[in-house]
This record gives C-alpha cells, structure tokens and sequence, in this order.
C-alpha cells in the first residue's frame, strides 16, 4: 500500500549516480578533442565553392551530443529502448553540398559512440588513422589540371580552332555544342600540355572567334 512518503519518492533521482562525475567529464573533454580535431581536418580538406564555418562547428557538437547521448543509453537499459524510439521519428532537411561532408557525419558520430561505449584507444587512434588518410588523398593534386574551355565562335572557324586546340592542349572533349543561326558555341573539357594558357590568346586572335573562356574545374560535370 502506497503511503504519504511514497508521493514524494522519485526514480528520477536514483539515476543521477548512474553516472560518475569523472566520467562524464572526461568523455565530453576526449569528445570535444576529436571534434576538434574532426573540424580541422574538415577545413584542410574542404575542396568546395564556398567554405560554411558553421558545418565545422556542427561537427565538433556532434561528437559531442553523441557521447552524451550514448552515455545516457549504456546506463539505462530502458532509457536506451525509449531513445531509439525517440531518434526513429527526428527528420533532417539540410541539404549536404559535398559528398565528402556525409563522411565527416558520420566520422563525428561514430567518434562519438566509440568513445562513449569506453573504447578509448579505438577512438582516439580511429580518428587519427582516418584524419591522415583524408589529408593525404584529398588534397592529392593531379598532374593534369582539368579545365573548361567556352568558345564562341562562327561555324567556319570552328575546324581552325579546334586545330589549334589539337596542337596546343594534350586532348579536349566536346562536353556541349550549341547553335544559333551561323553562330556556335562550345563547351570542351581540355588537359593542357603544360601550364601555360597563353594559347587561349592565340584562339580568340583566330579569324571568326568572338570569344574564348577558360575555367579551372574540379573534373565533375553535370551535363
């Protein structure tokens, strides 16, 4: 039979030591480090348009809010059935512009679950392994810089130009081709010889060509 005192009893408060105070306080120092170490990697690594400082920041409270929450759930076996419950039904909207920023997602989540579930070592020598790894590949430079050549010319002087691309650049390929009346305009992918871009002059100097554009690009083409 539930008496007067009962009311007040609460479970909730029996939870508190669940915990330690150590601990928690050593998991979120560990956890601010690798998301610290996760937004720089991110930033030396970044290869897109326009650079989003907050997406960096993102990942270090990842990682963070990750230990919290799996630390929550490795304490409580019943905290940890009503949290997947809870998680099942959150929906995210942002849209990611890289595809390399899903990995940095994910990198900052399972940094997180790894170090909350105890397993130091595996987090911090995990994180470090992968940081080298991306440094080293994603900021590997090709030999052969790809570019965008925009050319605008009249349909007579289109073999002469496209000569004159043959003896200059290494090998081009016609991404687009668009014709207006006697005007056209190309759009070709060229690999330079060397790093000279001087022959660009040479093409809008030839007799017919209005214009010619050229722009560095990372490789990919929607088309």
């Amino acid at each position: 039979m539930t008496n007067f005192g009962d009311i007040f009893k609460s479970s909730f408060l029996e939870n508190v030591a669940s915990v330690s105070a150590l601990d928690m306080i050593l998991a979120l120092a560990l956890a601010f480090g690798i998301g610290l170490f996760i937004f720089l990697v991110y930033k030396k690594t970044y290869t897109g348009i326009q650079y989003s400082s907050s997406f960096g920041v993102t990942l270090v409270a990842l990682t963070m809010i990750t230990t919290v929450v799996i630390l929550a759930v490795t304490s409580n076996v019943v905290l940890s059935l009503g949290m997947v419950g809870a998680l099942s039904i959150v929906r995210f909207r942002a849209a990611i512009k890289e595809p390399l920023d899903i990995a940095f997602l994910f990198w900052a989540i399972g940094g997180g679950i790894v170090l909350a579930a105890g397993l130091i070592p595996l987090a911090v020598m995990g994180s470090v392994f992968i940081g080298v790894i991306l440094l080293v590949f994603v900021n590997r430079k090709s030999h052969i810089n790809p570019y965008i050549l925009v050319l605008q010319c009249s349909g007579g002087s289109e073999e002469r130009a496209l000569a004159c691309l043959n003896e200059h650049t290494s090998r081009y390929t016609v991404k687009s081709k668009t014709i207006r009346q006697e005007q056209v305009e190309l759009n070709l992918e060229v690999r330079l010889k060397e790093k000279d871009t001087g022959f660009v002059n040479r093409l809008s100097a030839l007799e017919g060509v209005e214009s010619a554009v050229l722009v560095s690009y990372n490789g990919d083409y929607m088309g």
